[in-house]
């Protein structure tokens, strides 16, 4: 016998037990496309949802700059509210989304007195004196506090905003690095914090250090990868602006001279125009790779599209030692791209294929559906192939097999294709050709434009 059952479970067991509820309601994060704010919401609705489930109340704190600041606080205000909340989150059929946009617009309510007093405090990290809350996180411990009042380590400022004697301090450690903190309560029912509760909280408080830590070395990591690109993109430009500039100027400087005769006249002004143009394509291309912004995916027809790429190429084949064949298999009528963005992307895969024959040989360019969902249109040279040594780092900026190349032309046609909801494969031998495959999402039958 088999039996089946849905990963991703819609609501929460609430005749569970409590261990159960919480990691069942904090694995939802896994399942959902959540920004960094509401994976940490769902462990905070995890330990606050409901009564009998977990904490009534829960701070949310983030280490800035060596301060503690208040970002979050989750719960309800008063036993009226808590009572209305509560009865919320334990109708039948409310599911784990529900809950998460129920807390979500607690949190965004400019009218919510918690979230309004929260975003107003901080407290200094790694003091001499540090007291509680801060004292959690330099001492890197759960902090239980009962009895507030009469503890000289809990700040009096802090005291007056929680209005409670028991709480409970969780620091979200990870990695040796102090990221933040958690502060839960009980201020409606009153029940005291046992160790259970103290057990799970700290289970919750991990996972949520842990988000924060791979939040951030994510954001880390795209910005020095922002800065290794521009880094590449200044050598890039430097590199290729400079010979003709130099050029320029120095032909320049000859015609300035007073006896230059019109023969040397117009062999440098045609030699500056050249190196002009070639400036210009330099920039175009750059502007091309930094602009494919594909906001909506619209119908383009195959047939025009590979019509329209091909007599962009003629005027490339003047020696006629190449040939263009071109097939579209019946049946194939549109793909959803962007229609300016994917002309340009097959223009320069055909360029390519022309660049590698220039010796002579055919290209061949074909569009058939690979099924119902996908039409493939391919670009295949008998050229000279890719070699080895930079097969899989074509579609890298700034990578060429050209002797002028610039690098850019591939790895803007993978950026567009991505941006469609496409796929490339290559297959290449040196000596013996190249093709290329672009695929690209298929009209359906009777539906018009999509996304």
């Amino acid at each position: 016998m088999i039996e089946r059952y849905n990963l991703f479970l819609h609501e929460f067991p609430r005749k569970a037990s409590k261990e159960m509820q919480v990691f069942s309601i904090v694995s939802q994060g896994f399942f959902q496309p959540f920004s960094l704010m509401d994976n940490l919401l769902v462990i905070l609705t995890a330990l606050t949802a409901g009564a009998g489930l977990g904490f009534n109340r829960a701070m949310l704190f983030f280490n800035e700059g060596g301060q503690l600041r208040g970002k979050a606080w989750l719960g309800p205000g008063s036993p009226k509210e808590a009572e209305t909340i509560w009865r919320v989150l334990s109708t039948s059929g409310i599911g784990y989304l529900e809950i998460i946009e129920h807390n979500r617009s607690l949190l965004s309510s400019g009218d919510n007195p918690l979230t309004k007093r929260i975003k107003k405090v901080s407290y200094p990290i790694n003091h001499r004196d540090s007291l509680i809350p801060a004292r959690a996180v330099d001492t890197k411990e759960i902090v239980l506090v009962k009895d507030a009042r009469n503890e000289p380590l809990v700040d009096r400022a802090f005291l007056d905003l929680i209005g409670i004697e028991e709480f409970l301090c969780i620091p979200l450690i990870a990695q040796e690095e102090v990221l933040g903190e958690i502060i839960l309560d009980n201020a409606i029912t009153r029940l005291p914090i046992e160790g259970r509760d103290i057990e799970l909280a700290s289970i919750c408080g991990l996972i949520a250090a842990n988000y924060v830590y791979l939040t951030n070395l994510q954001h880390r990591v795209v910005e020095m990868r922002k800065l290794a690109a521009m880094g590449e993109m200044a050598m890039f430009v430097t590199h290729q602006l400079r010979t003709p500039l130099v050029t320029i100027g120095g032909f320049a400087d000859q015609l300035l001279e007073p006896k230059v005769n019109k023969v040397k006249q117009k062999r440098n002004l045609r030699i500056i125009r050249n190196e002009v143009r070639r400036l210009e394509k330099i920039l175009l291309q750059l502007t091309q790779f930094l602009r494919v912004d594909i906001r909506k995916a619209v119908e383009v027809d195959v047939q025009e599209l590979i019509r329209l790429a091909v007599a962009a190429e003629k005027p490339k084949l003047t020696n006629g030692n190449v040939k263009i064949q071109t097939a579209v298999t019946s049946g194939v009528t549109a793909i959803l791209c962007d229609p300016i963005h994917v002309g340009e992307a097959l223009r320069n895969v055909i360029d390519n294929a022309i660049d590698a024959v220039v010796g002579g040989g055919t290209v061949r360019i074909e569009a058939a559906r690979e099924n119902d969902e996908w039409v493939v249109i391919s670009v295949r040279d008998t050229g000279r192939g890719i070699p080895e040594a930079v097969k899989d780092k074509i579609f890298e900026s700034f990578v060429s097999t050209k002797e002028k190349g610039i690098g850019l032309g591939l790895a803007y046609v993978k950026r567009v294709v991505d941006a469609c909801c496409g796929r490339i494969e290559v297959d290449s031998q040196e000596g013996r050709g190249t093709t290329f495959r672009l695929y690209f999402r298929a009209k359906q039958p009777g539906k018009g434009s999509s996304q």
